[in-house]
């Protein structure tokens, strides 16, 4: 498999309209730490569509009582 073969990266804009939130939103994730990885490059943040993946898939809870795993 190639470096081509993988999804290219999601920009900031990108990612926030498919999760439904605002930039302001993923930005305030980032600092908390509580969305997926993500990659920084100078000013521009990009975020890899497996890691978003591999965070949701973390998050998912059978119960409301239930607290979501956290990727390291």
């Amino acid at each position: 498999m190639s470096s081509f073969d993988r999804p290219r990266p999601w920009g900031c804009k990108e990612y926030a309209a498919w999760r439904g939130i605002t930039e302001a939103a993923a930005a305030q994730e980032r600092f908390k730490g509580t969305g997926p990885r993500f990659i920084k490059t100078g000013s521009r943040v990009l975020y890899d569509p497996q890691d978003v993946w591999d965070w949701l898939d973390n998050n998912k809870i059978a119960r409301t009582d239930q607290k979501p795993t956290r990727v390291a």
